[in-house]
């Protein structure tokens, strides 16, 4: 089964990554292939960093050069040129995975001469195997591509299938974008704590464990959100004090619905 992961940046090498220190059973039959016209190859052709050959182009044809899967993982921007160059090499029975962010099916099919699609939007914490990717197959699709897309973004984390790109659009404003919205609220909940007399290194540590250990309980409970919160919470006590603070009025609740809002709003632009 040969892959070519063509766009070697951030998500691009965070995929990789992952996916080459997979247990070998993971993927028993996969050879990936690396092309990225703006990487810094070593000599062409040879293996790179993360253990698969790294080209400026698409590797020489030859008889075993034709791609079962070519992933896209390039800027949104550079599609309309890069798509048509790698797809026309796809095998008989391959197809095309896309990780550029508001590219649509249609779009990607009119480029790759009506290939079977998935899109897939992952998240940045795939880099560390903790993701959370949405998935959406075109029609054209078989249950034997949408697996193997599905093993494959297992391998980083969670993943969930939608019916439909408007749904991909919500996903991204929830999962693809929420990393960011998380760091800002450990950032901005870190400050707060230097204000009250913490170090910068202290404030940090004390925030992030704060964070990790209520996910990962969250994670273990059959509580509701809801009820893990009435269970630290005590009548007239520092948490509640704190909670009125915090959303006494709902405005958490607007905020991250207004939140989510311009990132789907934007998503549908983007299309």
């Amino acid at each position: 089964m040969k892959i070519a992961l063509v766009g070697y940046g951030k998500m691009g090498e965070a995929l990789l990554s992952q996916w080459r220190a997979a247990s070998p059973s993971s993927f028993p039959d996969y050879r990936f292939v690396v092309i990225d016209p703006a990487a810094q190859p070593t000599p062409e052709g040879q293996e790179g960093p993360k253990g698969a050959p790294v080209f400026l182009n698409a590797p020489p044809p030859a008889s075993d050069s034709a791609f079962d899967l070519v992933i896209l993982a390039v800027k949104p921007q550079v599609l309309d040129v890069v798509a048509p160059l790698y797809t026309e090499r796809l095998a008989a029975g391959g197809f095309v995975a896309s990780i550029a962010a508001g590219s649509s099916i249609a779009r990607l099919k009119s480029l790759t001469g009506n290939a079977p699609i998935v899109r897939i939007m992952p998240n940045l914490p795939a880099a560390i195997g903790a993701g959370a990717s949405g998935l959406c197959a075109d029609p054209t699709t078989d249950a034997a591509q949408r697996g193997m897309v599905e093993a494959l973004m297992r391998a980083v984390g969670s993943v969930l299938w939608v019916d439909d790109e408007d749904q991909l659009d919500r996903l991204t404003a929830i999962a693809g974008s929420g990393p960011g919205y998380v760091f800002e609220i450990a950032r901005t909940y870190t400050e707060a704590a230097t204000q009250l007399g913490f170090s910068p290194d202290a404030a940090k540590q004390l925030v992030l464990d704060t964070l990790a250990g209520t996910i990962e309980m969250a994670r273990q409970s059959p509580l509701s959100l809801e009820d893990l919160r009435e269970s630290v919470t005590s009548k007239g006590g520092t948490t509640a004090a704190g909670l009125d603070a915090l959303n006494g009025e709902g405005e958490l609740d607007r905020l991250f619905r207004s939140t989510l809002s311009a990132a789907y709003a934007r998503a549908v632009a983007l299309r």
